[in-house]
């Protein structure tokens, strides 16, 4: 063969190799995999989708994070059903007994056993356990202190070397954001679940209480009965909120769920630790959105409408009146009944707040010292006295549930187990205002009443919603 042939073959193999390799390329082979290590394991991925892998990667690093401080939680109680008389009254208020068991989640916050929840996963319960995700370990635990406004209970077991959850500032929390709620839903332990933030300050009005604080952070992730308790973490693992309710007509999940705010959480618990109850301080003022027809009356496109002066702050009405419109807390701006409750769960009795107020068309800046439920600046511990024959805990109403319910006495049941309060179907949160016309002001008082009353018994009270109620029992 010639040299030139030779070469010109060379040539046209080189091209049709070259040729070749560039349509495979093109055509048929997929990119070039990259692997990225981390502490525990590795992650393939296209170098072209590198976004797809950080936000997979954030996922199941706050899921590891995170799924160690989530607790399943069981309680047992009991539970009445009287026989009820053809006009209303109980024949017996001693009925049929069964025990009735729920489940929920909760969060670790310490090392040494500390466990917050909803205080409707373990109200009235008589047993509460609480069940490690890691090791399945269970623990009986105690009930620290509840708040029935925020719908918050703190628990106590006795445990070292736990792993607590990491909080994160729940007012840096962006509408659009992505969140894993933690849980344990129908009975199913360490579930996660994906979604985003849909929206912040929600009011759904579902707090039983004459009080609430409704703030809600809302998500459209997966949250279901059973992951009320758990946590709402971001990427990083930290707890945004504690999820504690659904927006739902058939009682599962359809599209939104809504979570306390890790800042409310915080200071709840610290003052379930300390005091035994939430030190919550108290503008005087009771509010309203703004609507439509009050904005084109007032301009005032945001904040919120006081509608009365209550009894309980006494320099509120000194330098507040019906009318004004709060727009600002502390410079923060106030856009919603729900946004002024979640700034006033932040507070304290004695703390002393700027107002940014409009009144007749003007704006002034107006310093107002909170107080508390009896109307002084002292921090308050709980007095109340415990029964155990009647399975229940009572305390004197306050001066602020007195204006509240319009009533100038009463005795308020604050916590109830297996006993005879349970048997009368009474709920948490009760007010007894009368037993048998007579006007309760002392709470030995109506224990020793309630422990040996014979014969027909006739209460007048009002319930946690701030209903009347009227109750007639025969005790034997």
């Amino acid at each position: 063969m010639k040299k030139s042939q030779v070469v010109y073959t060379l040539i046209i193999c080189f091209l049709a190799s070259f040729i070749g390799a560039f349509t495979y390329k093109t055509w048929f082979n997929s990119p070039a995999v990259n692997v990225v290590e981390t502490d525990n394991s590795s992650y393939a991925y296209r170098a072209s989708n590198t976004e797809g892998l950080d936000l997979e990667y954030g996922f199941i690093t706050a899921s590891k994070i995170s799924t160690p401080s989530v607790v399943f939680i069981r309680t047992e109680s009991q539970q009445y059903q009287r026989t009820t008389s053809f006009w209303g009254f109980d024949f017996d208020p001693f009925g049929r007994i069964g025990k009735v068991a729920s489940t929920g989640s909760g969060v670790i916050v310490t090392e040494d056993g500390y466990v917050i929840t909803n205080h409707h996963v373990v109200k009235s319960a008589d047993k509460i356990e609480v069940v490690l995700s890691n090791n399945r370990r269970t623990y009986t635990a105690k009930l620290v202190g509840a708040d029935p406004s925020s719908d918050l209970a703190l628990l106590k077991v006795e445990a070292k070397d736990l792993t607590p959850i990491k909080f994160k500032n729940s007012d840096e929390v962006e509408i659009g954001q992505w969140v894993l709620a933690v849980g344990n839903p129908f009975n199913l332990t360490s579930t996660v679940t994906a979604g985003i933030v849909s929206a912040k300050g929600r009011n759904i009005n579902i707090v039983n209480n004459q009080f609430p604080i409704e703030s809600f952070i809302q998500t459209d992730a997966a949250i279901n009965p059973g992951n009320s308790g758990g946590a709402l973490v971001d990427l990083k693992g930290n707890l945004v909120g504690v999820n504690t309710a659904i927006a739902s007509k058939t009682g599962s999940y359809v599209g939104y769920g809504f979570a306390i705010p890790s800042n409310i959480v915080s200071k709840t618990i610290e003052d379930l630790k300390e005091y035994g109850e939430v030190q919550r301080g108290f503008a005087g003022v009771d509010v309203v959105d703004i609507d439509g027809e009050i904005e084109d009356k007032l301009g005032v496109e945001e904040g919120v409408l006081i509608k009365r002066i209550t009894n309980t702050n006494e320099e509120a009405a000194e330098v507040l009146i019906a009318g004004d419109v709060i727009t600002k807390i502390d410079g923060k701006v106030i856009d919603a009944k729900a946004t002024f409750d979640e700034r006033m769960a932040y507070l304290r009795p004695g703390d002393i707040i700027k107002l940014e107020v409009y009144r007749d068309g003007n704006p002034r800046d107006i310093d107002l010292t909170l107080v508390n439920k009896e109307g002084t600046t002292e921090l308050l511990k709980k007095e109340s006295v415990v029964s155990e024959v009647l399975g229940a805990e009572f305390e004197k109403i306050s001066k602020l549930e007195k204006d509240a319910y319009r009533i100038n006495n009463g005795i308020k049941v604050t916590n109830i187990t297996n006993g005879k309060v349970r048997q009368m179907s009474v709920g948490e949160g009760f007010i007894f205002v009368k037993i048998n016309g007579k006007p309760m002001n002392n709470v030995q008082e109506l224990v020793t009443l309630l422990t040996d009353y014979k014969g027909q018994i006739r209460i007048e009270g009002i319930a946690a919603n701030g209903a009347s109620q009227y109750l007639s029992f025969t005790f034997r």
